[in-house]
């Protein structure tokens, strides 16, 4: 399968389209990856995301072929708690017939539940739209990952980060200081000078969400450790308390252009 993957990037004159053939490959497909492989993905990757955050593919390898030595760490951090550990040994998916079950639609408006469900409709998101992670053997280390992508919108209902530009870039710094994935922080770092971002979003960020995510990433109980799906009827501030997560700062509006 190796070399098989090697002739396939090697066919192909431009990066993208190898980024394209990998992407095409069976969601149950895992891919070893060389060092040279690793390295060669990394690098577009970084800089397609750079250049087009929406790419969410490139971020998604960005994540996979920079994370292990996070990615192991958050490992040990869950193997060292009790509810960590049980993940760890189940491996559930989050996905949108389980949600379904849940009747998060008919949950009163304060619920954890309820919100999360408001945000999924009101930008039109699904649960099972994460994408599968390819890249990594290691079993448990697969789940971590798959686990981080798919509690992310949960962490924008806990933290109060709409799923904007500047709410994602916000978002990314807390999960920097709270997971410490290279992905998060390539984001971090990266996505203030990217598109969409103003000079006044970038002043909002580095002065209001920046000390917040600093602060709140390393108070908030280590949230891989969570299993969202027995909170999700419950209070979203009984939640936030529980999980020491403090909410983000609200953005100030957008002042309103002087008549001419």
């Amino acid at each position: 399968m190796r070399k098989g993957l090697a002739r396939s990037l090697a066919r192909s004159l431009a990066p993208r389209a190898a980024v394209r053939r990998l992407a095409s490959v069976p969601d149950s497909s895992i891919y070893p990856l060389s060092t040279s492989q690793r390295i060669f993905l990394t690098g577009y990757a970084a800089v397609g995301a750079f250049v087009d955050p929406k790419r969410d593919d490139l971020i998604a390898v960005l994540g996979e072929t920079t994370g292990t030595v996070a990615l192991c760490k958050c490992r040990d951090r869950m193997r060292a708690d009790e509810v960590g550990a049980a993940l760890l040994q189940e491996r559930p998916n989050i996905s949108t017939a389980v949600l379904e079950q849940k009747r998060l639609d008919k949950l009163p408006v304060n619920t954890f539940g309820r919100a999360y469900f408001d945000l999924m409709a009101k930008h039109g998101f699904d649960a099972d739209g994460r994408r599968p992670v390819r890249f990594i053997e290691d079993e448990e280390l697969r789940f971590v990952m798959q686990r981080y992508r798919q509690v992310h919108d949960f962490w924008h209902v806990l933290t109060g980060l709409p799923p904007t530009v500047l709410g994602e870039i916000a978002l990314k710094w807390f999960e920097m200081i709270h997971t410490e994935l290279p992905v998060a922080t390539l984001s971090a770092i990266a996505g203030p000078f990217g598109t969409g971002m103003t000079p006044r979003k970038r002043e909002i960020l580095f002065e209001r969400y920046v000390p917040w995510a600093c602060r709140a990433g390393l108070e908030a109980k280590f949230l891989l450790n969570v299993r969202y799906e027995d909170l999700l009827d419950k209070d979203l501030d009984e939640v936030r308390e529980q999980l020491r997560i403090e909410a983000a700062p609200k953005a100030p509006n957008a002042p309103k252009a002087k008549p001419s």
